[in-house]
């Protein structure tokens, strides 16, 4: 059997070093919200496949529908020949999201196309271009996507010239001194001197922001966003690729505000852990497309429909959106003990809705000052003792916790126990 370091010796010969890897394991096996490596060793996952893994790691019933979906074909292409599954999770998915009136849902493969095509489908709408994003906000790797994201490392080095029409704004977060109304200011500025409200098509935005540190977008910026695009005639996309599907204490993480979007985007979390996307929006603006201008040869693939309708039965019949608060409420009661103590790295900033929870490391106690070194050190100390960890944040000074749903009290105690052993000096 190979160890560990021969597989990284091999992976750097044969691999592209733009993908990189946080962890220098290589997974074996894998149960519920634990993982061996090929050396044998255990793991409590605190990562989820970055958010992908709500019901864990080969949640029985999911592993079924699979099963299930195998015996009978693997794929016929959904343009070629449809097939029952992918309607069946459309209409589940349109009754659950909150988008006002008649919905439909169209699937892709990655949250990156989910979030290319809701721009598509918004500009087939609206007849105009420009799309205005946030600052530390999170849409991809492709080129749109990327001209999207608000964080240039490492997502947009070396890769200009970026698609044009794209527009940010800073999002509003106490510690870096942007208020909503610093947000709404930059907006109206941006009408004034780079794009009139009638050439812009959408404003995109994540209701808990992933990569930029788990900060949530505040209830007045939602419903301002919304009176603005209502007064303009702009579309209101919400990126919910890795708030979606309970991870929030909601089923959706823009219902922590009562604003209803006009497109949702998901992924991730959808097919517990197989590739599938999706775009959900009023119907009368999903339709705005010609027949064949979406669409894609994998796009909705009948595995990943059948485990996904699997997964919406868990989360229902686990009551896993209860559970979400319920591990989040002991996550930041357990932080908030470390943070008090005088023999742990300083964190500071216990922050995050249901069990989508980070916290910062910071230099000195008491200050918000970036330490992404120590925040390494910390990550590769868990590790070390059995814990898989990520960071995030636009200063790399962020932990974020993403513990399987369906993770026992007794597996998230012991979690919490190495997190804190290794935040330990």
């Amino acid at each position: 059997m190979s160890t560990n370091s021969e597989l990284m010796a091999r992976r750097e010969a044969a691999v592209p070093r733009g993908v990189s890897n946080t962890h220098p394991i290589f997974t074996q096996r894998a149960e519920n919200a634990e993982l061996w490596d090929v050396e044998g060793k255990r793991y409590i996952d605190f990562a989820g496949g970055i958010a992908v893994l709500n019901t864990g790691h080969r949640h029985p019933k999911v592993m079924a529908a699979v099963a299930e979906q195998l015996s009978r074909f693997s794929h016929t292409c959904f343009q070629v020949s449809p097939y029952e599954s992918y309607i069946a999770l459309a209409e589940r998915l349109n009754a659950l999201a909150p988008i006002e009136g008649p919905a439909k849902t169209i699937f892709f493969t990655t949250g990156a196309e989910a979030l290319e095509n809701a721009v598509k489908i918004a500009r087939a709408a609206t007849g105009r271009s420009g799309v205005i994003t946030f600052a530390g906000g999170y849409h991809g790797r492709t080129m749109l996507t990327m001209a999207m994201t608000g964080k240039v490392l490492p997502y947009k080095k070396k890769f200009a010239p970026l698609p044009a029409e794209i527009y940010h704004v800073p999002f509003p977060h106490a510690p870096f001194g942007v208020t909503v109304q610093d947000s709404l200011r930059a907006i109206d500025m941006l009408f004034r001197a780079d794009i009139e409200p009638e050439r812009t098509a959408a404003i995109v935005l994540e209701p808990v922001q992933g990569e930029g540190g788990f900060i949530q977008a505040p209830t007045e910026l939602m419903e301002a966003l919304r009176a603005l695009c209502d007064k303009h005639g702009i579309l209101l996309i919400v990126d919910e690729v890795q708030t979606g599907f309970a991870r929030t204490g909601k089923m959706f993480g823009v219902e922590h505000s009562a604003v209803k979007p006009d497109i949702i985007t998901v992924a991730k979390s959808l097919a517990g852990g197989f590739p599938l996307s999706g775009v959900i929006g009023r119907a009368a603006i999903m339709d705005a497309a010609e027949p064949g201008g979406l669409g894609g040869t994998y796009s909705g693939s009948p595995i990943a429909c059948a485990a996904a309708l699997a997964v919406l039965d868990v989360i229902e019949e686990e009551k896993l959106i209860e559970r979400a608060n319920n591990i989040g409420a002991k996550m930041k009661s357990r932080l908030e003990a470390i943070s008090r103590r005088n023999n742990t790295v300083p964190i500071a900033e216990i922050r995050g809705p249901g069990a989508m929870i980070a916290f910062d490391v910071v230099a000195t106690r008491g200050t918000n000052e970036p330490d992404a070194d120590m925040t390494k050190k910390v990550i590769a100390k868990a590790r070390d003792n059995g814990l898989i960890l990520l960071s995030c944040g636009v200063y790399g000074n962020a932990i974020r916790l993403l513990v399987p749903l369906t993770a026992s009290d007794t597996l998230l105690d012991e979690g919490l126990d190495v997190l804190e052993q290794a935040l330990t000096v």
